[in-house]
């Protein structure tokens, strides 16, 4: 990092308090013209909202001097066309963990509103129906929470505040102070004997379409299916099949494909309960983002390991290599 190096932030300076002074700053947010020459950027903030590898696509071949594109979001799956175009020794970081309270708290809320049936009476009010019904209750379940990561693990947390059995999977098998982390390849046997699941894994070329027609068809009829990861996780035509017959209940933050298009059977199937992914957006979003973004930029001045970088780009690997 050189004296007066340029940063291109989402929000304006005066947004985020106690900035370096070192380095030079402009605003821009993905809509109107640049606040200057590409070329000159050297961190560049991406924009805090979905659909940021749309914004970046005819602007990032030209930041030929790149060294940071720091995301706002958990993962940088949606980045994956662009990788080719950093220029090499750019780093990729995330915002991994910066959200993980909000997401974690809508994972629980729609869990929680599919056990309860709040879908259900919110059909029945606006029809003006008083239908008293019985549903189930989260106390003494058995949940499944695939991905041990940031979201996973504050998810397990407030699960467990419910009297949950909360059973982990990830990747690997571990232990942990949290208890025993099982590995993915255990998923055929744990899922007949869970009653509801979370899904907070990230999107790879292992997890892509995991829960397809015959890991949803191996869970028993009543289990509730909760997605705040990303909608390739799931197949979504299998998911539609298993609701509309009645035997699994689900609710969505994320989709594949994603916006849901309109008449989607999804929008209007009972037993499908649809947010559009916005689990990180909250009023809290800006503080919590530009805290992160404050803490990173304090690193990069000083010329320390910056958090949650995952790659590095490489001329030999066509602009990816794992950090």
């Amino acid at each position: 990092m050189k004296d007066g190096a340029t940063v291109w932030l989402p929000y304006h300076r005066n947004q985020i308090p106690g900035l370096p002074d070192r380095l030079s700053y402009a605003y821009w947010d993905g809509t109107g013209p640049l606040p200057g020459d590409p070329a000159d950027v050297r961190f560049l903030v991406g924009i805090p909202a979905p659909g940021a590898e749309r914004v970046l696509r005819p602007v990032l071949p030209r930041m030929r001097n790149l060294e940071v594109l720091q995301l706002l979001s958990s993962g940088y799956d949606h980045m994956t066309p662009l990788l080719g175009d950093l220029p090499a020794g750019s780093r990729l970081a995330t915002g991994r963990g910066v959200h993980r309270e909000t997401t974690a708290e809508l994972a629980v809320t729609l869990l929680l509103s599919l056990c309860r049936g709040l879908d259900r009476f919110t059909a029945h009010q606006a029809q003006g129906e008083w239908v008293p019904e019985v549903h189930s209750t989260l106390v003494g379940k058995r949940v499944l929470v695939v991905g041990y990561g940031a979201v996973g693990a504050a998810v397990a947390a407030r699960l467990s505040a419910f009297r949950c059995e909360v059973v982990l999977v990830a990747r690997t098998a571990r232990t942990t102070p949290a208890g025993q982390v099982h590995g993915a390849a255990e998923l055929p046997v744990l899922l007949p004997t869970v009653d509801a699941v979370v899904l907070c894994a990230p999107l790879t070329e292992g997890t892509h379409g995991m829960f397809g027609t015959e890991a949803l068809a191996r869970l028993k009829d009543g289990t509730l299916l909760v997605n705040v990861a990303r909608g390739e996780l799931v197949d979504t035509s299998a998911v539609v099949r298993e609701v509309r017959a009645g035997r699994l209940r689900v609710a969505l933050d994320v989709t594949d494909p994603e916006p849901l298009p309109a008449g989607h059977p999804l929008w209007s199937l009972p037993g499908a309960l649809i947010t559009p992914h916005v689990a990180a957006f909250t009023d809290a979003f800006p503080t919590r983002t530009t805290d992160f973004i404050r803490r990173q930029l304090h690193r990069y001045a000083r010329g320390e390991e910056l958090h949650n970088v995952v790659l590095t780009a490489t001329p030999a690997e066509g602009g990816e290599q794992a950090a």
